[in-house]
Order: C-alpha cells, then structure tokens, then sequence
C-alpha cells in the first residue's frame, strides 16, 4: 500500500517554477528517495511532503486521501533546514531535551542521558550538534522523531549536505522503514546518484522507489 504520494506537485509559475514538478511515492514496506531542483527544491519539497506547505499544481495524498491536516499530524520533518533544524552551536544533550519536551516526554537530565546512552552517544552531550559525526548526527534525529506520538511517516531533507558516507544515511532509511516508520529521504541530484545500480540522474527526476 502507498502511504503517502507527491503527484506533480510544483510551486511558481510554470514557465520559470520556484519547484520543478516532482512525484514521488513512498510504500510502508521501503524507504523512498527524490531529488528536487534548485537550491531550495529540497526544502520547499519537504515542506510540501509533509502538509506544511501548498503547492501551486499537483497533490499529495495520504493513504490515498488529500487531507492537509491529517498529513501535518503523521509526517515528521527531519533535519529539514529552517524549520526543523538545529542551531549548530546548540549541544547535543540540548538537542534532546528539545526534542523530548516536543514529543511531549519528560525531559529531565537522567531522561536525556538515557536516550544518549541508548543510542551510544553519551560522550557528545556537551559537545555542540554540528560536532556529531554525520551518520550519528542523522541517526539522533530520525529517532527522535520517532518518539513523537501520532508520527507515522518521516521526511529526512538533505541528508547529503552534512557529508559522509551516503550508505549510512540509506542504512538509517532502511532500517526505521523496517521497523515501521517510512522514511522518504527529498535532497539533491547526490541523494539519487548514490542509491546502488543507479546511474547520475538529473534534478527533476519524478521518484525513486
């Protein structure tokens, strides 16, 4: 079944678009993955996947349905920049405490530390997020994310930004996908060119499955 689809969605005029049109279907079964033109395509897309923003032409459907709430209620945005991304300097331990009070959980100090040693990244409480390694940078979040109650789907923007190996990130999409949690990953041509037996696609490709 597909959870969530982006059929034609564009922004701007059609002759000289914001967004190029984009289409792209994610399934509960595996992580989806789409490239979006220009230097804000990524994150006009995501907020555009994830019902915070309406695009000019196309739709975007959830289980079918075109239901802006409803999709503002199961799509968390991760790492998305402006709107859900964290301030470089903040540190990690404060990062998830944010997170924690978000998700409407305790967030005392013993709380935070139980989520950083349960993902092995206790010894980067103090140190400021930009300073995460990019793999466990990525992986902070999308399980953070994964906390907030009534989240059923995740948009992971640009995660070819931070560096590092593009294998981790997709391990991260796999794995959270398997585990119930779709994840559909919106970046740049990199997010494309990088999945395996692929050749270098252009920006307005439509969707990868």
């Amino acid at each position: 079944m597909t959870a969530l689809e982006l059929l034609g969605v564009a922004l701007g005029d059609e002759a000289t678009p914001t967004l190029p049109p984009i289409s792209v279907a994610l399934g509960a079964d595996r992580p989806a993955f789409a490239a979006a033109e220009g230097e804000r395509g990524p994150l006009l897309a995501s907020l555009i996947a994830g019902g915070r923003l309406v695009p000019d032409r196309g739709q975007v459907l959830l289980d079918g349905i075109e239901d802006p709430r409803a999709l503002r209620d199961a799509v968390a945005l991760v790492d998305t920049p402006v709107v859900a991304e964290p301030a470089p300097t903040l540190p990690v331990g404060a990062v998830v405490r944010e997170e924690l009070l978000f998700a409407g959980r305790r967030a005392r100090r013993a709380d935070v530390e139980a989520q950083l040693t349960r993902l092995g990244l206790e010894r980067w409480r103090r140190a400021p997020i930009t300073d995460l390694p990019p793999a466990d940078r990525l992986r902070l979040l999308l399980e953070l994310a994964a906390l907030r109650e009534g989240v059923r789907l995740i948009v992971l923007t640009s995660p070819e930004r931070h560096g590092g190996h593009a294998t981790a990130w997709r391990r991260l999409a796999d794995e959270l996908t398997a585990r119930g949690l779709p994840v559909l990953v919106i970046g740049g041509a990199a997010v494309l060119d990088s999945l395996p037996g692929t050749s270098p696609a252009p920006l307005s490709t439509e969707g990868h499955r």
